[in-house]
């Protein structure tokens, strides 16, 4: 049986701060304990893709661009889109001074 891991936002942002920061790919794998190279990958992609909503789905869920967790209710949906958003500006605003 394949165990799937769940990782949290702070860490999938964390994942692609340090690869926007120039780190290797396999450095963050083992500073984080990820197995499979793919999933930074496709973590700083969609984050590139303006697509870091996707950051914060849960494993095997795939919303289309602008659906929350219907489940949730709405001022849950705009806390962890609150979040979302201001971890994103935090990976940028470091990003631009790691380019200066």
């Amino acid at each position: 049986m394949v165990k799937q891991n769940r990782y949290s936002i702070e860490i999938k942002m964390a994942v692609v701060n340090d690869k926007l920061a120039g780190l290797t790919t396999r450095s963050i794998m083992e500073k984080y304990g990820i197995k499979n190279r793919s999933q930074v990958e496709t973590w700083v992609k969609w984050f590139k893709r303006g697509e870091s909503n996707r950051l914060s789905q849960p494993v095997g869920k795939q919303y289309s661009f602008g659906k929350g967790l219907v489940e949730l209710p709405k001022q849950q949906q705009l806390e962890i889109e609150n979040k979302r958003l201001t971890e994103e500006v935090l990976v940028l605003k470091k990003f631009l001074l790691n380019e200066r």
